[in-house]
């Protein structure tokens, strides 16, 4: 294996997402694409004028920073000639020179990996929709991909956490920018339930809406086949689902309601030879045979998956079911509602964070937030006046 500071300083010159095996090709190695001299770089008709001026800029030294800040964070750093690096991700165009994972990946290999992606502004069908999916491809010991962002990506995250799987979250950012606060706490619990962070970019580089289409081919990229849950008719899920079909990869689809605009990508997608997925059945079953660690004997149906962890669905009112002629109305709730959240102070945030969609007692929100009795009620008090918090019998509480 190539020395890692080869790689970074490859990656640290021409970018994240270029296309460097043409490069390597031709020069050979990336040690001796390093130890060319600038002649050498201009006669090569793989390299342009703007990487030769990058290349000329960098040095084996320059990496030392990246290195020191992995190694005293614990993140691994795992290059394109590295064992652990992801076959699957290696045969893709424009793989990335570098990973760095927070987390454990050393199994992924073995994975049958689906990545599941959809709007942040999601409606209630989508969450549940792709929570449902990846809980029941997670249970039948399938990994679940997605980009660790609000909406669909942390419903579906979440789905296989419940469900005792892996997951794995790819980033738009580096590691150690301050970056979604509002789901560190599940990024935490990705590490800690055997998954991980992955990213292409260097610690502390910023997110920017360039970084997150750019991620999108490793979400793919890391997949046997990419689920589409909502998407609009122009989103970064479809940027996904073209780079999944780039990459030979298959796409799969959440049919849904003809009139709500949001699903029209979703829809067209099926119309171009998606497969229709209404349930985790026909995401494991299209895999089963072809991965040991994968059993199609645990499937279970969605009213199974949905009864599983489900302590309070009797309690459940009529108005939390889905109607396919509201999702407008649900979604710009949802808007409205994250919007108010952000302006929370501290202490009122701090037990929203705790809640959930699940009936939750006093004593168990005192424990989860670590503050004391009269102002976790007096908190709550203000969250139901604010529309956040329902309350019910025996002093339970759980998200609007």
């Amino acid at each position: 294996m190539t020395d890692k500071r080869y790689w970074l300083w490859l990656q640290m010159c021409l970018g994240e997402g270029a296309k460097f095996k043409e490069i390597l090709e031709d020069f050979g190695s990336v040690e001796k694409l390093y130890e060319s001299n600038i002649l050498e770089w201009k006669m090569s008709p793989a390299l342009n004028p703007s990487q030769i001026e990058r290349l000329s800029k960098h040095t084996l030294k320059d990496t030392k920073k990246i290195i020191d800040e992995c190694e005293s964070n614990s993140w691994t750093i795992i290059t394109y000639d590295d064992e652990r690096y992801p076959e699957r991700l290696r045969e893709i165009i424009n793989p990335p020179a570098v990973l760095y994972v927070d987390g454990s990946f050393e199994d992924f290999e073995s994975l049958a990996a689906i990545a599941i992606v959809g709007t942040r502004k999601a409606s209630t069908y989508a969450l549940k929709a792709a929570h449902i999916m990846a809980k029941g491809f997670a249970h039948c010991g399938g990994a679940v991909v997605s980009g660790g962002a609000l909406g669909v990506d942390s419903a579906a995250h979440k789905g296989a956490l419940e469900a005792g799987g892996k997951t794995y979250a790819v980033l738009g950012c580096g590691f150690g920018t301050r970056y979604l606060d509002e789901n560190e706490d599940l990024r935490n619990h990705i590490k800690l339930s055997g998954g991980a962070l992955i990213t292409e970019y260097p610690p502390h580089a910023p997110a920017t809406k360039y970084t997150f289409p750019m991620r999108n081919r490793i979400i793919s990229g890391l997949s046997l086949g990419v689920l589409v849950v909502e998407a609009g008719e122009k989103s970064g899920s479809l940027i996904t689902a073209n780079y999944a079909a780039e990459q030979n990869r298959d796409i799969f689809a959440i049919p849904a309601s003809i009139f709500d605009s949001n699903f029209l990508g979703t829809n067209l997608l099926i119309n171009d030879g998606a497969i229709v997925a209404t349930s985790p059945s026909v995401l494991v079953c299209t895999y089963a045979e072809r991965y040991e660690t994968l059993s199609a004997q645990d499937i279970l149906s969605v009213k199974e998956l949905a009864q599983i962890g489900d302590k309070h669905k009797e309690n459940t009112p009529k108005s939390d079911q889905i109607a396919f002629d509201k999702m407008p109305q649900d979604r710009a709730k949802r808007v409205q509602i994250t919007g108010r959240v952000l302006d929370l102070p501290p202490k009122e945030k701090t037990v929203y964070e705790a809640l959930d969609e699940e009936l939750l007692g006093i004593e168990a929100i005192t424990e989860k937030t670590k503050m004391n009795l009269s102002d976790v009620l007096s908190s709550l008090t203000l969250l139901e006046m604010k529309g956040l918090v329902i309350s019910a019998s025996g002093k339970r509480y759980k998200l609007r």
